[in-house]
């Protein structure tokens, strides 16, 4: 049973998967029951790995197409359709909450979601019934991306949940498919091992320094992309961290899955 409406909402970073997530029995279950427990959110506000864009940039607020924003990939992948609600009011508060003098906020209105954002958000929210709404990362700067994610919070009391999407270790020369989780490459399971601790005792300045600070940092994200929602997830849940948890862990092509929950 889907938990009921609050004006408090949790803040969530997960791994999104490429598309044959679909098809993955134990990926989707769990993020359905990930869904099935959070409260139900008013809208959702989804920071992918997939949009880099400064500065900050609002994408359509009305429903159009998704965007199919991988190649090489079985037709039916391509017909896979999300029509959630636009979400127009969101649009109008991230612009509130973000503009400044010196900081615009940019609007791309035929910018439908990419597969960062539908991916995952059809498994946990099938009936597409919920708004949505899809910014840009405008830098992948840890730190302004920190900066970033203390702007939004105020969302978290008005029923927004706040997801950044991306991949807990990306690297694709290592990834494996079909492989069995125990055969994730070493360099996987380190960074994942060693992200673990890093959130589970808040050592928040270890994670902005990652690619310098853990093992493996480097060949775990050859580019930061992935790992970079992390840091909006991280500001806009800064007053819960004690309370972080990981709700999904594991290896899926050798890459670690693993997302969290604060709040």
């Amino acid at each position: 049973m889907t938990a009921p409406a609050t004006d408090r909402m949790p803040v969530l970073y997960l791994s999104h998967g490429a598309p044959p997530l679909a098809d993955d029995a134990l990926w989707t279950r769990q993020l359905a029951r990930w869904s099935a427990a959070l409260p139900r959110p008013r809208a959702i506000l989804i920071v992918s790995a997939h949009w880099e864009s400064a500065p900050l940039t609002i994408g359509a607020t009305h429903p159009v197409p998704l965007m199919y924003d991988f190649w090489g990939f079985p037709e039916h992948y391509y017909r896979v359709t999300y029509p959630a609600p636009g979400a127009p009011e969101l649009a109008a508060r991230v612009r509130a909450l973000t503009g400044a003098p010196g900081t615009p906020v940019h609007e791309d209105p035929a910018r439908g979601l990419d597969h960062g954002a539908y991916v995952p958000l059809k498994e946990m929210y099938p009936e597409a019934d919920i708004p949505v709404l899809q910014i840009s990362m405008p830098t992948l700067e840890p730190q302004r991306l920190l900066a970033l994610g203390r702007r939004l919070a105020p969302l978290r009391d008005e029923g927004v949940l706040i997801v950044g999407s991306g991949f807990f270790t990306h690297n694709l020369s290592g990834f494996s498919w079909g492989s069995s989780p125990q055969d994730a490459p070493g360099w996987s399971k380190e960074f994942d091992a060693w992200g673990e601790e890093a959130l589970r005792t808040g050592n928040i300045d270890a994670l902005l320094d990652f690619e310098h600070a853990s093992p493996s940092g480097r060949i775990a994200h050859p580019r930061t992309e992935h790992f970079a929602p992390l840091f909006v997830t991280l500001g806009a849940g800064e007053d819960q961290l004690t309370g972080q948890r990981t709700v999904i862990d594991g290896f899926w092509g050798g890459l670690a899955k693993r997302s969290i929950q604060v709040g």
